[in-house]
């Protein structure tokens, strides 16, 4: 999974927060909505723009994010 095909950040969308295929759903919106228990199915009913991968390079996104800051902690 290449999430950088996926996710975008342009700084006058959404404040430059990182977005899905340039829509203005965040990956932060899909994280969140993950966290407070909704299924990927759930999401999906909700946003019939989005797609499985779109979630899954959310999770990439923030996995990737993660590593970065726990490498640069070191």
């Amino acid at each position: 999974m290449n999430y950088q095909d996926i996710i975008t950040i342009e700084p006058g969308k959404r404040t430059g927060k990182p977005c899905i295929r340039g829509m203005r759903i965040t990956v932060y919106d899909i994280l969140e909505y993950l966290a407070g228990g909704m299924t990927e199915a759930e999401i999906l009913e909700d946003f019939s723009e989005l797609t499985s991968e779109d979630i899954k390079a959310c999770l990439s996104f923030a996995a990737a994010r993660e590593k970065k800051l726990f490498v640069a902690s070191l």
